[in-house]
């Protein structure tokens, strides 16, 4: 395997908003605290060692309990021990619980986090650097998280369940197997083994990158929750995370950029089995929006020091209460999550928690040999493939052609001859004018239709080339999108079981590229 690097600009893929923060102009810097560099985590250990050694160990032990079923390596056992220890921090990436991973850039995540540890560790070899992935398991958008696509194909897990997808149980997803083609015994394993959703996760992620010391955390836990009850009251009675939110955002906005979240006055869900629904300010205490459910506000008071775990964080206090339990460095996102963390400092300030470096995750696209081998028959660029199909068309086309398709040169003699006989004709008759300026732009036309038909023309004298090109353009951007963001990993790991152990040696995670990894 080899690697090609893109700049993000030439994929045409990310927003000016997320290409901005990588190229830290100066709008963006006071939302944020230090730039994803090695250089910048001096600071960074630095601010976090203040990290309590009481909820190191509750860490430490929770995570301990939620790995007892669960055969682990030497590293994952290690690496949960070591956080107890003061010089021990964490490289965290969260993301939703689709089934069979989903889209390919889940492993990217993990990969990322996985390397910057060892990158990290190699410049500060007296710290101990531990990559996390926190499971979205609180999460409640089944729809997102209930299919996904291999060798073209879409398979759906249907279940009538509700609440927080992690504690789905995983009884009905068993309906797939047949129906999955190749070898996914270890997902089997897991999904019959899990008690639910969260516990198959955990499995198979640890039977993929337990290898590389990868803790998992499942953070829909009482005790750890207790450590963010003084959040929760803080939202519930006094709201300051929604004032700080908006301020943000106003200052964003008013620079020019589209914001991702919006805070609620309530920025907690109400969570229990079957039902995670939001929390709303009533004049009698609180409700419960879409149940019968009902709290005054001594009883919710009480609820926050004796059942935290009833309160499940919004995309706006998810990040803090990550940062609350962790001894965490960085966090590690896509676009679209970074951006929105920019809107979140103010709420890290006012609860005296150190804001993480964001860090982007690694991008990348596999080409495999049997599309590599009709890409180089193409002679195209690398880039190239990220154009618009019919823009790579005539690209191609203007490039290998034996004739000249272009009249450019016409056009301009033509319009030169034409403005002189306009200019003429209306100073014998002014009203000439309009007659002209008609008859001048029937001609261009006429002229732009011939460059058309010639082209057109040309594209069906070279339709087998150009076929090669929408065969190896298809492929790697099914339906129309980047590889990354909808096929599975298993398109290639079943193939190749050393699939992820290539990825992890060719992504650099302090390297801000498109990564094009191709089997040669």
């Amino acid at each position: 395997m080899k690697t090609r690097k893109i700049d993000f600009t030439d994929t045409h893929a990310f927003s000016p908003f997320f290409l901005d923060y990588i190229n830290q102009k100066d709008t963006l810097k006071k939302f944020y605290s230090r730039f994803p560099s090695v250089a910048s985590f001096e600071d960074q250990i630095k601010e976090k060692s203040n990290f309590s050694h009481e909820k190191r160990l509750s860490l430490a032990k929770e995570l301990t309990d939620q790995y007892s079923n669960l055969t682990i390596t030497e590293k994952v056992k290690e690496n949960i021990y070591s956080l107890k220890d003061s010089k021990t921090f964490t490289v965290t990436t969260g993301h939703q619980l689709n089934i069979f991973t989903g889209p390919l850039y889940f492993i990217y995540k993990i990969i990322t986090v996985i390397n910057a540890c060892k990158e990290l560790k190699a410049a500060y070899p007296a710290y101990h650097f531990v990559p996390v992935y926190w499971m979205a398991s609180e999460d409640h958008d089944y729809e997102e998280i209930k299919y996904f696509r291999l060798y073209g194909k879409k398979y759906v897990w249907s279940t009538e369940q509700q609440g927080a997808v992690g504690r789905f149980h995983t009884k009905e997803l068993k309906n797939l197997f047949n129906e999955i083609p190749g070898e996914i015994s270890f997902f089997k394993e897991a999904y019959i083994k899990g008690k639910n959703l969260s516990q198959a996760v955990r499995h198979y992620v640890n039977a993929l990158f337990g290898g590389e010391g990868l803790v998992v955390v499942d953070a829909d836990n009482r005790e750890l929750k207790k450590w963010f009850a003084h959040v929760i009251k803080d939202d519930l009675f006094k709201h300051s995370a929604k004032s700080l939110v908006d301020q943000a955002t106003q200052e964003l906005q008013s620079s020019g950029y589209h914001t991702q979240v919006n805070a609620r006055e309530i920025n907690f869900f109400y969570l229990i089995d079957g039902l995670r629904s939001r929390l709303e300010k009533t004049a009698g205490g609180f409700q419960v929006v879409d149940s019968t459910l009902k709290f005054s506000d001594a009883e919710m008071e009480k609820m926050i020091l004796d059942e935290p775990e009833k309160f499940s964080p919004n995309v706006v206090l998810r990040p803090l209460y990550q940062e609350v339990i962790l001894p965490n460095l960085a966090y590690c996102g896509g676009p679209a999550e970074l951006v929105y963390w920019l809107q979140l400092k103010g709420v890290f300030e006012k609860f005296e928690t150190p804001f993480p470096i964001l860090l982007p995750r690694s991008f990348a696209m596999v080409m495999d040999e049997p599309t590599m081998k009709k890409f180089e028959k193409t002679k195209l660029e690398v880039k190239d493939l990220f154009e618009e199909k019919n823009y790579l068309f005539n690209h191609w086309i203007a490039q290998n052609s034996n004739h000249q398709l272009s009249l450019g040169k016409e056009l301009e003699t033509l319009q030169h001859i034409l403005n002189e006989v306009k200019e003429r004709a209306t100073k014998i008759d002014a009203t000439l004018s309009k007659f002209v300026g008609a008859e001048t732009q029937r001609a261009v036309n006429g002229l732009e239709k011939i460059e058309k038909k010639m082209l057109r023309a040309e594209k069906r004298l070279h339709a087998d080339k150009l076929r090669q090109i929408e065969a190896v353009k298809d492929s790697l951007f099914p339906n129309g999108s980047l590889q990354e963001r909808t096929d599975n990993f298993l398109n290639f790991y079943q193939s190749d079981p050393s699939f992820i152990r290539k990825a992890i040696d060719h992504l650099a995670p302090f390297d801000f590229k498109f990564n094009v990894l191709i089997y040669d």
